[in-house]
């Protein structure tokens, strides 16, 4: 089980006003949002809505255009060191080198992050544990499955605890019974203290682990609200009038 993370007095992630252009056009426009440690927002949202614009904008892979993002308090622009430190992030296509081992790659993330000696061989084997990835580890990358390549990519943006995780479209190349153990691990990290964001464009991911959700359109900020499990229909007609082109009511 992850360690529970002291209080903080700010929230995690506090985007203000962010808006960033690809290719000339919007992709996200003025969007606002507020993340809580131990909170689960879904980034909801058609293709081409700006969700994964927006996460790479989280991430520290892309910078916005306008507005500020704050992490814990600290201007996310003015220590950009930050997102090394403190995010862990799965992009839809987890970035892997094929020449390396499962094991290599995880030394590799840890040494990016400071980490060394006893405390990454812990981390590290801590991981491989809870992800069951001891039967690949010295297995190359280059010949895994896209679904272990997808578990590799979250054992990776998890080595260093991040008070952030990043996830976009993470259900994405995994069978039923590897989807269950993706939302049993986010809700053990969101139940000591992390914050989680996550991009999908499938309702079930949200209901199943989110407690907010975010719907956006055309890169802008359609809804956002609490999600309630048993009222899937609210989110769904919310979901639909928000892709139709509509503005659906807070919850």
């Amino acid at each position: 089980m992850t360690p529970a993370r002291p209080a903080s007095p700010h929230p995690v992630l506090q985007l203000d006003q962010v808006s960033r252009k690809r290719a000339g056009r919007p992709a996200v426009q003025t969007l606002s949002l507020t993340l809580q440690p131990g909170q689960v927002l879904g980034l909801l949202g058609v293709n081409g809505a700006g969700k994964s614009t927006t996460l790479s904008m989280v991430a520290g892979a892309l910078r916005p255009d306008s507005g500020s993002i704050k992490l814990n308090g600290e201007d996310f622009l003015e220590h950009p060191e930050l997102a090394a430190r403190s995010i862990g992030w799965l992009p839809e296509r987890a970035p892997l080198w094929p020449e390396l081992t499962v094991r290599e790659h995880l030394d590799a993330h840890g040494r990016l992050r400071g980490m060394h000696g006893a405390s990454l061989k812990q981390s590290r084997e801590a991981i491989i544990e809870r992800l069951e990835l001891q039967p690949l580890v010295r297995r190359l990358a280059g010949v895994l499955s896209q679904g272990q390549r997808q578990r590799l990519g979250l054992a990776c943006a998890l080595l260093h605890r991040p008070v952030l995780l990043v996830l976009d479209e993470p259900a994405n190349a995994l069978d039923p019974v590897q989807v269950t153990a993706l939302r049993a691990v986010i809700r053990e990290q969101a139940a000591a203290g992390t914050a989680v964001i996550l991009s999908t464009h499938l309702l079930p991911e949200v209901t199943a682990v989110c407690d907010r959700v975010a719907i956006l359109h055309e890169g802008m900020l359609r809804h956002e609200g609490n999600v309630h499990a048993d009222d899937h229909a609210a989110l769904e007609h919310a979901f639909f009038e928000v892709a139709m082109g509509g503005t659906a009511r807070a919850a």
